[in-house]
Formats: C-alpha cells, structure tokens, sequence
C-alpha cells in the first residue's frame, strides 16, 4: 500500500483504461475549451464523439420538469393535509 495520491501520473497506468481514456477526453475538451468559445468547443466535441445534443437536451429537460412537478406538488401536499385535519378538528369540537 502507497501512500502517493492515486491522481498522480506515477499511478495513472494502474487506472483501468476506460477510465484513462475518458479523462483524456475531458482534458482535451477542457483545453480546447479554454482557448475559446466553450460552447462552439463543446458542440465540436459532441460531433466529434457523436452524441446526440438533442436527445440529451430533450432528457434534461424532461428531468428538470419532473423535478419541478414534484416540488410543486409537494409543496401543495402539506396545505391540503392541513386543511383536512382542520375540518376534522372542527367536526370533532361541533361533537
């Protein structure tokens, strides 16, 4: 057992392969990135790779409304439960 950082590049062919390559991915991205326009940078990288931006934005979005959906409707959860337990309370006193 070292005790060396497990991102240092003396360890770095110990790293499985899927992982070395998706990391030199990313920095090549963040390098091309950083010389310019990111979002023309990233476009050119999800030809490159060629990912589907549509698909993934249309899954995001998808994501974002659920997420909103059940923010809202849980929100909405608690007032109704109150309402129901004060006409409750109130029929429980008129008794």
């Amino acid at each position: 057992m070292t005790d060396q950082n497990p991102n240092t590049p003396a360890t770095i062919p110990e790293q499985p392969e899927a992982k070395l390559g998706r990391a030199v991915v990313e920095a090549i991205i963040l390098h091309t990135a950083s010389r310019g326009n990111v979002a023309q940078a990233l476009r050119d990288a999800a030809t490159a790779y060629k990912a589907d931006t549509d698909a993934i934005a249309a899954k995001v979005k998808q994501e974002f409304a659920a997420k909103e959906k059940a923010k809202t409707v849980k929100k909405d959860a608690p007032k109704s439960t109150a309402k129901a337990q004060s006409k409750t309370a109130k029929k429980a006193v008129a008794a």
